[in-house]
């Protein structure tokens, strides 16, 4: 179970209209070991597309050092999907290489840009199989 703050599920709600129609990524950090998503890093989409993300190499390059130095991880890896479910695709499963984090999954498909409803799921993503887990909000 991923369980996660109101202010946390905003952000990342907020930064996915933000970046509609293109894809939004990101990553919450946490004490290493922990499994407490504490630090909210939004990431630019260096594809800037609509269906696909991908975090630039640069930055995360930075943001793994930046972990390293802060002795965090990666407890919650987030992107939107603009058009479709809020579902890991092929290509997403295919990227998760994370098996201790928490893929969330918000999907802009209803509002677009606007206030309206999201769906906002998580999923962890271990050898290519796909579980979703309950979210609780505090």
């Amino acid at each position: 179970m991923l369980t996660i703050s109101y202010e946390l599920r905003d952000r990342i709600v907020a930064h996915a209209r933000t970046d509609h129609p293109d894809e939004a990524c990101g990553v919450i950090a946490g004490p290493a070991g922990s499994d407490r998503p504490e630090r909210f890093i939004p990431m630019l989409n260096a594809a800037r597309s609509p269906t696909f993300y991908e975090f630039d190499s640069g930055d995360l390059l930075r943001l793994y050092r930046e972990l390293d130095e802060r002795d965090e991880d990666p407890v919650v890896i987030y992107h939107s999907h603009t058009a479709t479910e809020a579902y890991p695709s092929r290509t997403d499963i295919s990227y998760a290489n994370e098996p201790l984090a928490h893929y969330v999954l918000v999907s802009t498909a209803e509002c677009g840009n606007d206030e309206g409803p999201v769906s906002f799921r998580s999923f962890r993503i271990v050898d290519g199989t796909v579980t979703e887990e309950e979210v609780r909000f505090v």
